[in-house]
């Protein structure tokens, strides 16, 4: 599968997180790829999310609670900005088998958007995991393609995805222009070609 450009990304990340849905957590009833956000005025802007003022946060700001197997609790500051550019930190290390551009990994994730500290998505209550084909390729943001690369088997690992990484205007309930926290347990890596 290959990125045709940002709609593309888009509708990819729209497919690779269909569960994703605007409220509660329950599956959403549209296509992959539309915005179940309200309507705007013709001609209106889109709307911004907003920006907290203060330094840029690190990984080490954002608190996570959970072992890798179990559903985590990420909690966001208040006192710091979202990052500009991509974070990705193990919280806990692999042992297994790394990822690199090409490998399979299915992964176990919890989703909280940056602005409103919801969680809009995850797979442990799913209780299956999501199923990532040809990393660095893969119909997913360029915060996963690129974030999970050289994760081991075994690892729960911090992404923290600014706008242009993630969804950049939106779509499946995200807002306009928002950072995304992921945690991410790669449950099993299966190198490329293996």
């Amino acid at each position: 599968m290959r990125r045709l450009g940002n709609m593309t990304a888009v509708a990819g990340v729209a497919l690779a997180l269909a569960a994703c849905s605007p409220t509660m957590e329950e599956p959403s009833d549209l296509p992959p790829g539309t915005d179940p956000a309200p309507a705007q005025s013709a001609g209106a802007p889109p709307a911004e999310a907003p920006v907290a003022q203060g330094p840029e946060c690190t990984a080490q700001d954002v608190q996570v609670a959970g072992e890798p197997g179990q559903k985590p609790t990420i909690t966001i500051p208040d006192t710091c900005s979202p990052p500009k550019s991509l974070v990705s930190e193990d919280l806990v290390p692999g042992t297994g088998a790394e990822a690199t551009p090409g490998s399979t990994i299915e992964a176990n994730y919890l989703l909280v958007t940056w602005s409103d500290k919801v969680v809009k998505d995850n797979s442990f209550d799913r209780g299956e995991t999501f199923p990532l084909e040809n990393l660095g390729q893969a119909q997913v943001i360029d915060g996963w393609n690129e974030g999970l690369v050289g994760m081991k088997e075994g690892a729960r690992r911090l992404l923290i995805v600014p706008p242009e990484k993630g969804y950049g205007p939106g779509g499946q309930g995200i807002k306009p222009n928002e950072t995304l926290a992921f945690v991410v347990d790669a449950v099993k890596v299966t190198p490329a070609g293996a």
